[in-house]
């Protein structure tokens, strides 16, 4: 059985792959990767992104403001997603990649809050998962989800925590995406909460060009290498690959409400 894989985070669009998109997705292919995630940072992004949706049936499209975008943004741009949502709603799976990032300069803590608010609401609104960015900020986002009563889920990009921080947001319907993070040792904690929390909990993740897996620091990170995330994956967990694989596709497709519209 060949093993199908989902990279559920990839900046396919940013500088540092788009000049050779269609190479990198052609070696995606060949060991196995057969959809991919992109979510937007930025609202110059959205329109080029519903375009390649068009494009690529296989690439599946989230709209959304990043927090390291954010200081460039105001409220306005939630009024504009949302007017762009009504319009491509069937196009877009989620809300993103949207959240807070507390290691970035305070200046930028109010409005990061109010756009992070705003999408989220925005995604309560439309029925959206939503795909969330965190550094610092974990308690954070749990008491915004929890304040607004959010029952969409979403996938917390790039988990790098403790079971108990991961189980956290798997009980408010989250899925816990998990990359290159896990091919280092030191990550002990992550690593422990692939092993001991349920694989219904998992999505694997890329995050190309950024977070290269060991052994490949420096270099683009490239969805490709979703293939050896999955390898490391295999090795923290005790079922088959072929299980796995099957379960994460699965997982995948049931976060991004993908069942009805997707041949997997």
């Amino acid at each position: 059985m060949s093993l199908r894989l989902f990279d559920s985070h990839c900046h396919l669009n940013l500088p540092e792959l788009a000049p050779q998109m269609a190479t990198h997705w052609q070696a995606a292919q060949t060991v196995g990767v057969e959809a991919l995630l992109i979510p937007a940072v930025e609202q110059a992004a959205w329109q080029p992104l519903l375009m390649l949706r068009q494009q690529q049936p296989e690439w599946q499209i989230a709209l959304g403001v990043h927090p390291w975008w954010a200081a460039q943004h105001s409220l306005q741009a939630v009024t504009a997603l949302e007017a762009m949502l009504h319009e491509n709603s069937a196009s877009v799976c989620a809300i993103g990649e949207i959240g807070l990032d507390f290691a970035l300069a305070p200046d930028t803590f109010a409005i990061q809050q109010q756009l992070f608010d705003a999408q989220l609401a925005l995604a309560a609104r439309l029925h959206k998962p939503v795909i969330l960015h965190h550094r610092k900020s974990q308690p954070h986002l749990l008491a915004a989800i929890k304040s607004c009563n959010f029952t969409q889920g979403g996938i917390l990009h790039a988990f790098s925590g403790s079971p108990a921080q991961g189980q956290a947001f798997i009980e408010l319907g989250f899925k816990l995406g998990i990359g290159g993070t896990i091919s280092y040792q030191r990550a002990a904690k992550t690593r422990r909460a692939v092993q001991q929390l349920p694989l219904s909990a998992f999505v694997l993740e890329t995050d190309a060009p950024a977070m290269p897996l060991a052994g490949f620091q420096g270099q683009v990170n490239t969805p490709a290498q979703l293939a050896l995330v999955f390898q490391h994956f295999c090795q923290l967990r005790p079922e088959p690959p072929d299980q796995l694989a099957e379960a994460l596709w699965h997982n995948t497709q049931q976060v991004l409400r993908l069942q009805a519209t997707s041949a997997g």
